[in-house]
């Protein structure tokens, strides 16, 4: 039995790994007609009960960057209602607005990052707090309230994006102390990112 957990726990890390190389992917767990857990990344088991486990790559995961962003799929019709309301009432493009959630949570609206950050667009809870956001996992409060906040970084930081992504990142204060992205390698490849799926949002139309 020891044997056969040990298994399990090395071929569960092994799809873990594979998972983490595509936003996309999702790892599927089931048991089998001998009582024997399993975990595919291939496609989901048929004829039996299982379970849906979700890794979205957060900015933080030294994984992340070994995503190529130019060619992972896009995600054009996800919350599109929400996005759409979010961007009339911020004036912030739905392109940016997607490419920040597709960055932050991979449109994962339970997603909580190992700092903290929740839902769609990673609020921190003091940010939640600050943008009256009652319910970050709830998609509508949760758009609306990072679409405001990204606003206010356009806002502050003369509608540069490069400036506002780092903001949203790292906070305005770092941003102001270093007159730019900061040094901190997260940062620059939170930057990066953002701005190759913003060109790849609008491209597509949003």
């Amino acid at each position: 039995m020891i044997a056969m957990q040990k298994a399990l726990t090395i071929l569960l890390l092994a799809v873990l790994a594979l998972a983490s190389l595509n936003l996309q992917a999702q790892v599927y767990k089931f048991v089998d007609d001998k009582g024997i857990v399993n975990y595919t990344n291939i496609a989901p088991p048929t004829g039996q009960d299982f379970q849906v486990l979700r890794f979205p790559c957060y900015a933080a995961d030294p994984k992340c960057r070994s995503v190529s962003w130019e060619k992972v799929a896009l995600n054009t019709q996800s919350f599109s209602t929400e996005i759409q309301q979010a961007a009339i009432a911020s004036g912030v493009d739905e392109a940016l607005i997607r490419a920040i959630i597709h960055a932050e949570s991979a449109y994962q609206s339970d997603a909580v990052s190992p700092k903290g950050a929740q839902g769609l667009m990673q609020l921190m809870p003091g940010t939640a707090k600050m943008l009256e956001v009652s319910d970050p996992f709830n998609p509508a409060k949760n758009i609306d309230g990072g679409a405001r906040y990204l606003s206010d970084l356009l806002e502050q930081f003369d509608g540069d994006i490069t400036l506002a992504a780092a903001a949203y990142n790292a906070g305005p204060g770092a941003v102001t102390k270093y007159g730019g992205v900061p040094p901190y390698e997260e940062t620059r490849e939170y930057v990066r990112r953002v701005n190759i799926l913003n060109k790849r949002y609008s491209a597509a139309g949003g």
